[in-house]
């Protein structure tokens, strides 16, 4: 026996615990079949959102004065109130249209588990992002650093194995780059693509400017950079020589899965920053997993609740801005008690996607913004589905429609549970997003059912039998759309504030939908206006 003591991390205890866990059997139900199924929709709250084109509101009866007004509770609104909150300013006030905050950042819940109704997870940040960084260790994610330098992290808080796995040729196999079966032609374009992404992750520009970074805004300018910005990523990848199948759908994947269109309609570079804008960086230790919870980023858009008590209002609907010489009127209908409210601020700040902002401001200030609509669906399954193996945190189905599901008990540490809650997603990756959004509104629950189920049963033929309730969630507008030109022209002219008063701050004016850069937006804007 060696006489060295051995000690055990916490991520070698959940290791243990989890595998450990596979020998214990689950509760099991007399019968095989499952119970008839509830079917029910939920989604953002289109219909109020839509009396912007009316604008058919009651006049004013109460009138509220503040120095700074946030429109839009998301998470680049949050962001901004937590940057002014630290910098002494406390006189700011945040509507919100929804009766939550959190934007695409919130969740819903059952008995059995918490569920994301967007946003699901957060990629390590690079080292270069301070301010993320700096709000992580606000959390307790972020722990300190060790004597390496390292920093520490909350395990319980970050990805358990097993992390994501891909069902392709009719079996599970780990992790989603294809891999058991394909062509060594195949194999060989993977390779030099992973490889080509290596040299553009480290690419600078003569100033120091990563080409691909995050926040997009501090990406290089260079000529040769802005002109993968101006091209299609399938046409890129042609050009360059990459056609194996295997890739070009993982590829095509990871595209509808950060951008929720594919590889035909987004730009190389946006294409391109999916695998190098992340540096892996930061930790040594943690290369490979990502925060999550089963609730999903809904976790992360809590921790601003400090920087909003009493200073935000919901099922509030701006519909109005008057611009003055020496401060901001704005009408907000007020959904609960059916009346008007004028707000006036010395400056506003809107937090909102520019088709909302359009509206309200009764003018365009940039191009075309495309957003994509998607479909969540949490199901609930009886605890004997077993899912041909365990279930990972992400599981993705070869040549699907849709992006696959996550557990979202996948982080639960007890060696016995009750029934299984996984959430299935798909956006609608087309060129016309606007039709895309109304098949998607026009989709009852049984027309619902069938399109997840079709999907589903490529890989688990029998899970109908398991399935107690499917909640459909319908976003309408869940993401911005990086399609050519829409990064450094379109974002670029619809970021500038009007007349120093009115500002904005969203997550499609840096043409990426992520964490990262709604916090950016939130936290810039509110330094520009202090």
């Amino acid at each position: 026996m060696s006489n060295q003591s051995t000690q055990f991390s916490r991520k070698d205890f959940l290791k243990t615990l989890f595998l450990g866990s596979l020998m214990i059997p689950f509760l099991q139900y007399c019968s095989k079949k499952g119970k008839s199924l509830l079917l029910k929709i939920t989604g953002t709250n289109h219909i109020l959102g839509h009396k912007l084109w009316a604008k058919d509101f009651p006049k004013p009866t109460e009138e509220i004065h503040t120095k700074y007004l946030i429109v839009g509770g998301g998470i680049s609104g949050l962001s901004a109130c937590r940057f002014f909150s630290q910098n002494n300013e406390q006189d700011y006030l945040l509507l919100e249209m929804e009766n939550h905050l959190g934007g695409n950042s919130s969740n819903g819940q059952n008995q059995f588990s918490k569920f994301p109704l967007g946003a699901h997870y957060l990629p390590l940040p690079n080292k270069e992002n301070t301010e993320i960084i700096k709000f992580l260790k606000e959390t307790g994610i972020y722990q300190g650093d060790d004597e390496t330098g390292d920093p520490i992290l909350d395990e319980y808080q970050m990805t358990f194995p097993q992390q994501e796995r891909l069902f392709f040729k009719n079996s599970w196999q780990n992790d989603i780059v294809p891999q058991n079966g394909i062509s060594t032609k195949a194999k060989t374009e993977f390779d030099r693509f992973f490889k080509r992404m290596d040299d553009f992750r480290n690419k600078k520009d003569e100033s120091g400017s990563y080409w691909f970074a995050i926040p997009v805004h501090d990406s290089s300018r260079e000529d040769k950079v802005l002109q993968l910005e101006k091209i299609i990523f399938k046409d890129w990848l042609k050009k360059e020589n990459f056609m194996s199948e295997e890739l070009l759908w993982m590829l095509d994947y990871s595209c509808r899965d950060d951008y929720g269109l594919g590889i035909d309609h987004v730009s190389a570079w946006a294409g391109i920053h999916y695998f190098a804008g992340r540096k892996n960086n930061w930790s040594k230790k943690y290369k490979d997993q990502v925060f999550t919870w089963p609730e999903g980023n809904a976790r992360l858009a809590k921790h601003f609740s400090k920087y909003i008590k009493d200073k935000a209002l919901s099922n509030h609907l701006v519909f109005n801005v008057k611009i003055n010489d020496n401060d901001v009127e704005v009408l907000s209908f007020d959904n609960i008690q059916n009346k008007t409210k004028k707000i006036i601020a010395e400056k506003v700040l809107f937090a909102t996607p520019q088709f909302v902002n359009e509206r309200i401001l009764n003018h365009k200030k940039a191009g075309n913004f495309n957003y994509v609509p998607w479909l969540l669906t949490t199901i609930t399954l009886r605890n004997d589905f077993g899912g041909d193996e365990e279930l990972a945190w992400d599981n993705v189905i070869y040549g699907s429609d849709g992006l696959g599901y996550i557990y979202d008990q996948h982080q639960n540490v007890e060696q016995i549970m009750g029934e299984k809650v996984i959430t299935y997603y798909r956006s609608f990756s087309t060129d016309n997003c606007k039709k895309a959004r109304k098949r998607l509104y026009a989709l009852k629950e049984n027309q619902l059912k069938n399109l997840v189920l079709e999907d589903l049963k490529k890989a688990h033929p029998l899970i109908e039998d398991f399935i107690i309730e499917m909640q459909f969630h319908k976003i309408g507008h869940a993401m911005i759309a990086p399609v050519p030109g829409q990064i450094f022209e379109n974002s670029e002219n619809a970021k500038q504030p009007i007349d120093g008063k009115v500002f904005f701050a969203h997550s499609d004016l840096s043409g990426i939908s992520i964490f990262e850069e709604a916090f950016y937006q939130g936290w810039r804007t509110a330094k520009n206006m202090l």
